[in-house]
């Protein structure tokens, strides 16, 4: 696969030949997997430490429970719970951070604190000034699709073709992420595993990965799946502690089918995984390349 540039204002991380481990830090007291586990500032940033160490290319924060049938924070709050984090790591570390909000007030504190790309769950629908912050900033933009909002997602009607509907979403934000400014080379896109999507959904989504790289060639690729209720549905209803396994087989189909950029909460597990994968491909590659 040829290298390709995700761009930012200070640095181009390549993507294509090789698979980006994006790290989860979660400050917040009620994230479904990790709630409350990282919520004091030593711990977060011990946590990310670790996940750097082993192997992590971008560690993403998020002061805002998005699991479903939560609510949104305040400003003041999440600003509160993942400035200090941020300051502290981009003073230690040169692994670059990643903010995971909504909004736009808080894109741009974490911006001016250090953070290089902002992950919104949203694909700007909740706030499209998110896109004016990263253009001004040359941020990096991660453009995910959702329904509804974390509140709503799981309590509305299942759309008929997830495939088009995420394709559709999508493109709507990179076509206003441009309207703002933001360069393309900057935009990445991640179809937004549960988000109000049944469990068939999913699973349908990660088998398909291949058409959404296809429909958006220009743009690294991210998923999710970490410890995802789907994951602990299919294996017998396994609390989130047990999905580890199951996470690693979902992270590992969605390389093969054309993810760029996974994003883990099992960093070393998840780095050895794709390695594996990266070496299975090129061995692939060589003995067609002699053929």
């Amino acid at each position: 696969m040829p290298v390709r540039q995700w761009k930012f204002a200070r640095r181009s991380l390549p993507y294509g030949e090789r698979t980006l481990v994006m790290g989860i830090l979660n400050v917040t007291p009620d994230s479904f997997s990790d709630g409350g586990e990282f919520f004091s500032l030593d711990r977060a940033v011990a946590h990310a430490e670790q996940m750097i160490a082993e192997g992590a290319d971008i560690i993403d924060i998020g002061g805002e429970s998005t699991r479903p049938g939560s609510a949104f924070v305040s400003e003041a709050e999440e600003l509160q719970r993942v400035i200090p984090v941020i300051e502290r790591l981009t003073a230690k570390s040169s692994v670059p951070i990643s903010i995971d909000t909504t909004k736009s007030s808080v894109a741009r504190a974490a911006i001016a604190a250090g953070a290089e790309i902002v992950n919104d769950i949203s694909a700007l629908r909740f706030d499209p000034l998110i896109a004016d912050e990263a253009a001004k900033a040359k941020a990096g933009l991660v453009l995910m699709h959702s329904r509804g909002t974390p509140k709503t997602m799981q309590q509305l009607p299942p759309v008929l073709d997830i495939m088009s509907e995420v394709i559709s979403g999508l493109r709507n934000g990179v076509l206003v992420a441009a309207e703002r400014g933001v360069a393309r080379e900057s935009i990445a896109i991640d179809p937004g595993i549960g988000f109000g999507k049944t469990l068939e959904q999913n699973v349908e989504l990660i088998a398909n990965l291949d058409q959404l790289a296809g429909a958006f060639t220009e743009f690294p690729i991210m998923i999710g799946t970490s410890r995802k209720a789907f994951i602990g549905k299919l294996l017998g209803d396994a609390p989130a502690s047990e999905r580890l396994h199951g996470t690693i087989a979902t992270v590992v189909l969605s390389v093969v089918k054309g993810a760029h950029v996974v994003r883990v909460h099992d960093v070393k597990a998840a780095v050895d995984a794709v390695r594996m994968v990266e070496a299975i491909q090129s061995a692939s590659t060589v003995r067609l390349s002699d053929r």
